[in-house]
């Protein structure tokens, strides 16, 4: 078995096979190229998509299935402003023409006046199984033309504010893709200050990408692979992310072999077998730790997870496969200008990592208690943040519906325009109406719908404060403790104010219990890796505190520069996961380093040639990946944003700190215990009590040799 893993492995770097390799991915390409496209047709954008698993809401969502075949989502029209008599006369001459929207057996609402008398709100209900979004467009059409001076016009309501968010989701893959694509090429291009290079990487993440979509086409259909609109756009920024940072890698190792080696396959073999390691053990992390995930109950980040493990191996089997049959195929040409010559030095006498590695060898324990100080610090501003975001603090820019809300909320009981749901056995709705009408809150309760069989009731509830509310929040907790107490009815409350309450109370549970369970995993994966257990704890616990860090300096930004109101809950656990996932990945590829270096120089010197040979390509990729995920920042999403910079920090972070500095100076103050209890613990040298891990004499022929 072992045999038949290694022809595998060379097989891109072989003379024959990598034309059979490029042949495979071509036929891949062409076949499931279709398939990748079909993405959008499986993605969840139901009522549930960013709901918790069996939440009440999400339950009262499925309930009022039953109550419709034509299922209504009504749209607000809100007229505002000081000329009350233009106003109505606009909202009349509006009703007219909006009555051909209103699904059969509905009709448009008449104008409904504020008790301030300074706005009117016009309820439209709209057949969901036609084109919503179609529809929303030509009401503000209707609504806006022709307004009188002095008056305000604005379409929300839950059908303003799902077109709206739609509108969002539908530029963001192209957008994405556009913008990840470029930032890519030209940190390519920068990186490797060659023509013709940077297109190799790039070319070998498109056959990944046709790959992860088609894949996740195929589980979605087959295999019920949960996709929604968020999980899918992160998707290609992921594989772009990982993709690339595994080409880096490759590339730097084989590159350093072209100067050994006359033969470009057995230097591209050789790369390959000795970068592999740390490449599966990099995706194997980030891919099972996105998935555990899996045991979320937001079904968003249930999403997020199993479709980012899907995108995270097949940018891992691209890139140890088409990435080195393609740089074999092409030669050594394609480094031009500074194409590698065997017998040259593989490094210049003097890096900037060399340098490093010599400051922190003369001061180790300072060195890292610095690094842990300034993190620390950064950490501490994290036990700050507000949390929660409301509707109109969702989007960087207000949409129109947000703005629909506000005139609501200023104007009418704020719940008027999204009352809370309630669905009752029908025998039992008037008791629970009146359970309902008695809660504190509770501005209004109407019976509307039954279902064909006259089983089930549904109540609307307008609440008294704005939906997305504290207050709001807290009136839903009443409400649901004075309807479930009603015998027999069997009561459900949902609607929108439940499904963030729902939501939030989720993410609490979902940090609890995802968190713990990606630790322990991660660990597994370092200890199986370096053969020890010290090196695994503390290499976790500096990636645990870069978290914190990250945490910590986003708020700062969130707050102070970018002016967002809060922090959504769903980051905490997102960033988290990311973060631990995707900056393991630089201790991994520096530390399986070390200790191949380790093994035949010893540990101080392993630690030191480890952070010299892989200084320059993994401050590369993270600086790729940390860019690629700052293209989220420009998004109108507030939450996407979020995600974007905090692990665009927290990379760099990692990438800067922790693995140049933190990292190597724990490993050399440690001395051989940064090994126990494996191999190199028991084989290097013990060095007598109370000496340093590295001399001054040992960090001079470092420092001289650089």
């Amino acid at each position: 078995m072992r045999t038949l893993l290694k022809r595998a492995a060379s097989a891109p770097g072989s003379r024959t096979s990598k034309w059979l390799v490029l042949a495979a991915w071509l036929i891949l390409a062409v076949a499931l190229g279709p398939l990748a496209g079909k993405v959008g047709d499986v993605e969840e954008t139901g009522p549930n998509a960013f709901l918790p698993r069996g939440a009440e809401s999400a339950q009262v969502n499925t309930e009022l299935e039953r109550f419709r075949d034509d299922a209504v989502m009504p749209a607000v029209i809100v007229y505002t402003g000081q000329d009350s008599a233009a106003a109505a006369s606009k909202a009349a001459a509006d009703r007219t023409a909006l009555d051909r929207f209103a699904a059969e057996g509905e009709q448009v609402s008449q104008p409904l006046p504020s008790e301030d008398g300074e706005a009117l709100m016009t309820v439209v209900p709209l057949d969901t199984k036609g084109e919503v979004t179609d529809a929303v467009k030509e009401l503000r059409d209707i609504a806006g033309s022709n307004a009188p001076p002095g008056v305000a016009i604005e379409v929300g309501g839950p059908a303003g504010s799902l077109v709206d968010q739609v509108a969002v989701f539908a530029s963001l893959d192209s957008t994405l893709m556009i913008a990840t694509g470029l930032v890519v090429a030209v940190l390519l291009l920068i990186t490797y200050r060659s023509p013709g290079l940077w297109l190799f990487p790039l070319l070998s993440v498109g056959f990944a990408a046709v790959l992860t979509q088609a894949c996740t086409y195929l589980l979605a259909t087959y295999a019920n692979l949960p996709v929604d609109p968020q999980s899918a756009g992160i998707l290609m920024v992921l594989v772009f992310g990982v993709g690339t940072d595994y080409a880096l890698l490759l590339v730097a190792r084989y590159r350093e072999e072209l100067h050994r080696h006359e033969d470009r396959h057995a230097a591209m073999k050789i790369a390959l077998r000795r970068s592999g390691p740390a490449i599966l053990a990099s995706a194997g992390t980030v891919a099972v730790g996105l998935a555990c995930l899996a045991l979320a109950d937001i079904n968003s980040s249930r999403s997020m997870g199993l479709v980012g493990a899907v995108g995270v191996i097949c940018a891992f089997l691209a890139m140890i496969t088409i990435l080195p049959a393609l740089l074999v195929i092409a030669g050594r040409w394609v480094f031009w200008p500074f194409v590698p010559r065997s017998g040259t030095p593989a490094h210049r006498a003097t890096t900037i990592w060399s340098r490093i590695g010599s400051a922190v060898a003369r001061r180790p324990r300072w060195s890292w208690m610095m690094s842990v100080a300034v993190t620390g610090v950064l950490a501490l501003s994290a036990t700050g943040i507000n949390m929660g975001l409301t509707q109109s603090e969702m989007f960087q820019d207000k949409p129109e519906s947000v703005l629909a809300q506000e005139r609501i909320s200023a104007h009418y009981p704020s719940g008027a325009s999204d009352p809370a749901k309630v669905i009752t056995a029908a025998g039992k709705a008037a008791e629970v109406k009146a359970a309902a009408s008695d809660v504190d809150g509770v501005a209004r309760v109407e019976e509307t719908d039954r279902t064909a069989d006259s089983e089930l009731s549904t109540l609307s509830v307008v609440l008294e404060d704005a939906p997305d509310s504290p207050a709001a929040k807290d009136s839903i907790d009443r409400l649901r403790e004075a309807v479930h107490a009603v015998g027999g009815a069997d009561a459900l409350v949902g609607g929108t104010t439940a499904q963030t309450l729902d939501t939030q109370r989720a993410a609490d549970r979902d940090l609890r219990t995802v968190i713990p369970v990606v630790l322990l995993v991660v660990l597994l994966v370092l200890i199986l890796l370096l053969r020890a257990l010290v090196a695994p704890l503390l290499l976790l616990a500096t990636v645990v505190l870069s978290y914190f860090a990250a945490l910590g300096a986003s708020n700062l930004l969130f707050e102070h520069v970018l002016g967002f109101a809060g922090v959504d809950w769903s980051i905490p656990l997102m960033g988290f996961v990311f973060l631990v996932a995707l900056g393991i990945d630089y201790n991994i590829f520096l530390m399986h380093r070390v200790r191949e270096e380790a093994l035949g120089l010893g540990h101080a010197r392993g630690v030191l040639e480890g952070l010299t040979s892989t200084g320059g390509v993994i401050t590369s990729a993270g600086v790729v990946l940390a860019a690629t995920f700052a293209v989220f920042a420009g998004l109108p999403l507030v939450t996407m944003a979020q995600m974007g910079v905090i692990v665009g920090i927290g990379v760099l972070l990692d990438t800067f700190l922790v693995r140049t500095v933190l990292v190597p100076a724990l490993a050399l103050d440690l001395g051989r215990w940064f090994w126990w209890p494996g191999r190199l613990f028991r084989s290097t040298e013990r060095r007598s009590a109370g000496q340093p891990a590295v001399t001054d004499a040992l960090a001079e022929r470092i420092s001289s040799r650089s």
